[in-house]
């Protein structure tokens, strides 16, 4: 089949489309700008990518199958024409993801606000370990498995990263619908996408719905430290499991601690104790991610047999995800690490497992309000808090509102308050200027430093710039 992705360059698209091929289809797509690493592994996997969008050479094409991005609307030229001729069938990637991949294997799906990325990874490198042959798709750029997709053996297990976000223009549903759980994780829950959820309770009825497709043969592990996501309960149509630190939980994380090098926790089974984990990930949320990997990985490779007969080998060796705890720099006076956290609870515990990590550095946190969540006025409060685990704060201008009636996050004020409760902070606005103040701070301050960007997206490309400088 000739298939034609309109957005081919985003992570999730870009991956998907490297997937199919690897399916046996014939992949080509368009997109407005094409940057590395995405342009070289399309590249390298000889998937032409056109330049900008052209109906004129979309119905030349004519393509089996257009996969439409849900970055795009109305008013594209692509899309106009779709829609007008009706000559060419187009789908969402969730609903290509199904149509072509999942409705044919037994699906381990992960869900949450956050840790979605690195438990996928991990879920996946871990059946990988184990000879399990699984296929994956990765919403992010891993590090541990080699690359973001797989089609793995056709009777092997298929690990996807479930996202809760809507599938395209014209299907408002969130991507994990479509996505058929055998297995189904929900490692956290609480309101973000502001964009397209009003509140908390309509973040929880899109989840509600997910949990409704499990079947009563799979499995549904939940956080059972987690309110939210614990209010999803009860759901007697399939097998629940609670994972956390909790008492009540099945699968227990205890006796955390953070290391020089990561983190080190306990793994019991019902009672029962299952491994110990020193590994080079620090936080007790990615403690919770490594027990959502581990004990869903064990369900979907054996759905009847006892977990702790999983051996979850490789889980020392895990290096993570691209931009999640990633070390930019590393010298007896600096430290510069990436990272993806936007929310603010992600801000928060990144910024303390960092702290433990590295307790006698002055930590400076570099934040770039760029989500649809974190870009809002109403989350002011809460990013404030999470920011003021830093000794300094540089908070990044605030991307533009998309549409009329958004209160936009005032970061004067986000600045004003954190100085008001003893955290040096500065307002930049520009990019330019949160490099200049980076720059200064670093050098007009002795003893030993770190600096974290925080950041969903390139921060106008400063961290490179800024490690580049060192």
């Amino acid at each position: 089949m000739r298939i034609y992705f309109l957005g081919i360059a985003g992570t999730a698209m870009g991956n998907g489309s490297l997937l199919l091929r690897d399916s046996g289809n014939e992949i080509y797509g368009s997109d407005k700008a094409v940057y590395p690493p995405m342009s070289d592994k399309l590249a390298e996997a000889g998937i032409e990518v056109l330049e900008g969008y052209d109906a004129s050479r979309l119905r030349a094409l004519n393509p089996d199958l257009v996969i439409v991005g849900n970055a795009y609307s109305r008013g594209n030229e692509e899309i106009e024409f779709l829609l007008d001729s009706r000559k060419i069938p187009f789908a969402s990637l969730p609903e290509a993801m199904d149509r072509f991949v999942l409705s044919k294997r037994r699906n381990l799906v992960i869900t949450g606000t956050h840790g979605k990325t690195t438990t996928t990874a991990l879920a996946a490198y871990l059946l990988e370990k184990s000879g399990a042959h699984p296929g994956y798709l990765i919403g992010g750029i891993p590090i541990d498995p080699e690359s973001g997709w797989n089609a793995g053996s056709s009777d092997g297990p298929f690990v996807i990263e479930g996202d809760e976000y809507d599938s395209a223009f014209f299907d408002k549903r969130s991507k994990f619908i479509h996505y058929s759980p055998r297995v189904a994780v929900v490692n956290n829950l609480e309101f973000d996408h502001a964009d397209i959820f009003r509140d908390l309770e309509d973040v929880k009825r899109s989840f509600r719905h997910f949990c409704r497709i499990v079947p009563k043969n799979g499995y549904l592990l939940i956080n059972g430290d987690d309110e939210n996501a614990m209010s999803l309960l009860p759901a007697p149509w399939t097998r629940v499991l609670k994972v956390g630190e909790g008492e009540h939980c099945d699968l227990r994380i205890e006796q955390y601690k953070t290391t020089l090098t990561g983190s080190r926790f306990d793994l019991s089974w019902k009672g029962k104790p299952w491994r110990t984990v020193d590994w080079m990930m620090a936080g007790k949320f990615n403690a919770r991610n490594a027990a959502m990997a581990c004990l869903g990985a064990a369900l979907i490779a054996d759905p009847e047999g006892d977990p702790i007969s999983f051996k979850a080998e490789g889980i020392k060796s895990f290096r993570g995800v691209s931009r999640r705890q990633q070390m930019r720099l590393e010298s007896e006076q600096l430290v510069v690490i990436e990272d993806f956290a936007h929310h603010p609870t992600a801000i928060g515990e990144i910024l303390e497992s960092i702290r433990a990590r590295f307790p006698g550095r002055k930590l400076i946190a570099a934040f770039e309000p760029r989500s649809n969540t974190s870009r809002l006025e109403s989350m002011r409060g809460r990013l404030g808090e999470a920011l003021s685990v830093a000794d300094a704060v540089v908070i990044g201008a605030a991307k533009q509102a998309n549409s009329e009636g958004v209160a936009l996050l005032d970061t004067e004020e986000l600045a004003s308050d954190m100085r008001s409760s003893g955290v040096e902070a500065h307002a930049a606005q520009s990019n330019e200027d949160a490099l200049q103040v980076l720059r200064e701070r670093c050098q007009s301050h002795s003893g030993e430093q770190l600096v974290i960007f925080l950041t969903n997206g390139s921060f106008g490309g400063i961290i490179d710039r800024f490690v580049d400088e060192r």
